[in-house]
């Protein structure tokens, strides 16, 4: 199997996230809670009638706009760090799937010469070859 023993490929967080990384986890994981999303409609309710107290439509439309944009300009790029993360899991989970199943067409090819020819596939489809040493 590739990777360190005790090393599990469903981590998406562990001890070696940056301070970043750690702080966009923690952003994502709030962000995508429900009463997130109730309390942005509560912001968008309050926001709706001040236009009685600042006036201007102009001023009251910049308010909102500003403050839509620079959210969602942050957000992105809390949340496109936490999907590469969980994509990057996904993938180790994936590849260490593969090594086993190569393992195990290697331990059963005896006699079988299309099992052999697959198992050389599987590990050139996924690059095992690269990742392992001779055995």
């Amino acid at each position: 199997m590739t990777g360190r023993k005790g090393d599990m490929p469903s981590s998406v967080s562990g001890k070696d996230m940056s301070l970043f990384d750690h702080f966009a986890e923690a952003a994502s994981e709030f962000a995508s809670k429900a009463w997130f999303f109730a309390l942005c409609v509560l912001l968008i309710l309050v926001w709706a009638p001040s236009i009685i107290f600042i006036g201007k439509v102009d001023t009251w439309q910049l308010i909102i706009n500003t403050a839509t944009t620079i959210v969602t300009f942050l957000m992105v790029a809390l949340l496109q760090n936490s999907q590469t993360r969980a994509n990057e899991a996904v993938q180790h989970k994936l590849n260490a799937i593969a090594d086993g199943l190569a393992d195990l067409m290697e331990a059963q090819s005896e006699d079988k010469e299309q099992l052999v020819q697959d198992m050389v596939e599987l590990r050139d489809a996924v690059g095992l070859e690269h990742r392992e040493g001779t055995r």
